[in-house]
This record gives structure tokens, C-alpha cells and sequence, in this order.
């Protein structure tokens, strides 16, 4: 389910810094946009609070903003822009419309590392990606033109694991697999090849570079 924000959250969200996504607003507003993972609250003082990649889609008018957000890493709700994690029926889209959808999640995603990162670093993980770890893997896989799974088939699957800071990436062709690792590298992820002991099928683990 979705609805609109309020008049008062919207009004913080579109007067947000258009460049930095530097948010202005009360301590309830700005604590209902984090809960809705729109906002989110820096670590370090002054804490200010940001936009998330969500909530910069937002404010351009992309997407629509989800009831409640929560950390499920799961398939996209319906009208909610989320990164394809691969096994989503609706994986195969990749049209224009899809194609803007994700460049400019991506590129509210390197702003949050521009801002959030010590030195405005934007080639390693911010701190919103270790907390989302599968969705940030898989944005940077689908934004750099991976294809995602659908339901079946061949495509990349990005799933949690029981290793902290750690998600798993499978992809049935090693060729693919291999492209996969390079682009998670090329992210800002530390990316190693495992074999699966039943099946003896390869898939990556990576973790989101610290320095």
C-alpha cells in the first residue's frame, strides 16, 4: 500500500538542498521521512539529516513513497522503486522508463557518498548501504546494466547471508558471474568466488569496502 506524504513532510522533502539532499525540518517530520527511508540521520555531528536514494526519487517525482519502509530485502511493491534483487516477475523490464528509474537512484546514491563519506569519498559504501546491504549490491549491478533474474532463468540474484556486513550474487553463467564481481569491485566492494558445496555452483560474496 502507498499514500502521498503529508503537506508538511513534502514540504521538507522539496525543500531539501537540490545538490547535497540536505534536509530542513522538525524533529518529527525528519523522524517519520528516516522511518519511511526517505531521510536518513548522519552519525556524525551535527546530524543532520539527508535524503536517501528513495527520497531523492521522490522529490523529483519518480516514485511513489511507500506506507512504511522497512529493511526487507525483498521484490519491489507495486509503484514503489526499489534496485531488481533478481526472481521479480517483472525482472525483464528494462525499458527507457526503468533505465531513468535507476540512473537516477544511482546518482542519488553517489551524492550520499559525496556527503556522508570522510572526504566526500564516493567510490567505497556509505554508511545507508551497509544497513541495506542487498539493495545497495543490487542497484549497483542493475544500474551498471546487469540483467536481473526474473522468476526463472538465467540473471543475477542478490541474497543475504548469514555473515555480517556480507551479501551472496549468483548468476548461472560465469562469464556474467565474473562481470558481476568486476562491477561490485568497481562500486566499492570487496568481492570473492566461493563454490557451493552441494552443487558446486560459484557465486560471489561481497562486502562493502571500509578504506
Amino acid at each position: 500500500m502507498t499514500r502521498p506524504p503529508t503537506v508538511a513532510q513534502r514540504r521538507v522533502i522539496d525543500t531539501a538542498d537540490p545538490v547535497t539532499g540536505r534536509l530542513r525540518g522538525t524533529e518529527s517530520q525528519l523522524t517519520a521521512l528516516v522511518k519511511r527511508g526517505l531521510a536518513f540521520r548522519h552519525p556524525r555531528p551535527p546530524h543532520d539529516h539527508f535524503l536517501t536514494p528513495e527520497g531523492h526519487r521522490v522529490r523529483q517525482g519518480i516514485t511513489q513513497v511507500p506506507e512504511t519502509a522497512g529493511s526487507t530485502e525483498g521484490p519491489a511493491s507495486t509503484g514503489v522503486f526499489a534496485a531488481r534483487v533478481g526472481g521479480e516477475d517483472a525482472a525483464r523490464d528494462t525499458g527507457p522508463a526503468r533505465r531513468r528509474e535507476v540512473h537516477s537512484a544511482w546518482q542519488g546514491l553517489l551524492e550520499l557518498r559525496r556527503m556522508t563519506n570522510p572526504g566526500g569519498d564516493v567510490d567505497r559504501p556509505c554508511g545507508w548501504e551497509r544497513t541495506h546491504l542487498v539493495r545497495a549490491a543490487a542497484l549497483a549491478l542493475e544500474a551498471a546494466g546487469h540483467a536481473p533474474a526474473a522468476r526463472e532463468g538465467g540473471g543475477y540474484r542478490v541474497r543475504e547471508t548469514p555473515q555480517p556486513e556480507a551479501v551472496a550474487v549468483h548468476e548461472p553463467d560465469g562469464q556474467a558471474l565474473r562481470a558481476c564481481a568486476a562491477t561490485l569491485e568497481g562500486a566499492g566492494w570487496q568481492v570473492s568466488e566461493h563454490r557451493e558445496p552441494r552443487t558446486g555452483n560459484r557465486y560471489l560474496l561481497a562486502s562493502p569496502r571500509r578504506a
